[in-house]
């Protein structure tokens, strides 16, 4: 029996960007396209395209922006129940995955800019403050990175007991602190230039050395050790 060949009109609107996509590939559709095959079907008064194109107009139809919104921020749009929402976060996260994971491609990170590239695609979408550590081998290849607190810096939160337990773990012989700035200033705070201290004190007890903390934002970076602080 000879199959019917249906042009894309003839699809039901749901179904036209997956026709699109096996057609021409998936760079030939718009945002909201590749959203609505994510949301899969759309309701009774809204298509998925329809859906899509909302959620792209929540995100003010910029997709870093559209990053930084969270499930319950999703689910404000009528349609989007709390599955649809998690697929959308869950496939903006593989994206800030993907991006990010192209820094760690490097075999070392020979560069303050190199590694603030790394930090600011992990970092992007992140309303609070987050501080990590990277442990680093004696190649000053990075064996593990790793988020310690998130929402803002204290001497409890960053404590270097958990930072040096985790170092040996990893059998770190240099570490690389890093956090964010989400209002943008790149000028470290006291608070920022204590825990530095505080914790390149504490590693020189276990032969581990503290290379960098470096601050980010959307608009560039700052670095400790650039900057002779260190």
């Amino acid at each position: 029996m000879q199959e019917n060949n249906y042009s894309i009109k003839q699809w039901a609107k749901d179904d036209r960007p997956r026709e699109k996509l096996l057609t021409h590939g998936p760079s030939h559709l718009s945002d909201s396209e590749l959203l609505a095959i994510l949301l899969n079907h759309g309701t009774r008064d809204k298509s998925a395209i329809d859906l899509g194109r909302e959620i792209m107009q929540l995100g003010k139809n910029n997709l870093n922006e559209l990053g930084k919104l969270t499930v319950k921020e999703l689910m404000r749009i009528k349609g989007i129940g709390q599955a649809k929402a998690i697929t959308i976060a869950a496939a903006l996260e593989i994206g800030r995955r993907r991006q990010a994971g192209s820094y760690l491609q490097k075999p070392i990170m020979s560069t303050s800019r190199d590694f603030a590239g790394y930090l600011q695609s992990l970092f992007q979408d992140h309303s609070r403050e987050i501080f990590a550590v990277a442990f680093l081998n004696q190649a000053n290849k990075i064996n593990h990175m790793e988020i310690v607190s998130e929402g803002g810096i204290t001497g409890t939160i960053a404590d270097p007991r958990v930072i040096l337990k985790k170092a040996l773990e990893e059998n770190a012989v240099s570490l690389i602190l890093c956090h964010n700035h989400p209002s943008g200033s790149l000028k470290p705070s006291r608070q920022d230039e204590e825990i530095t201290k505080k914790i390149k004190e504490a590693a020189k007890y276990f032969d581990i050395k503290v290379i960098d903390h470096i601050i980010v934002s959307e608009t560039g970076y700052f670095s400790f050790a650039d900057e002779g602080i260190l």
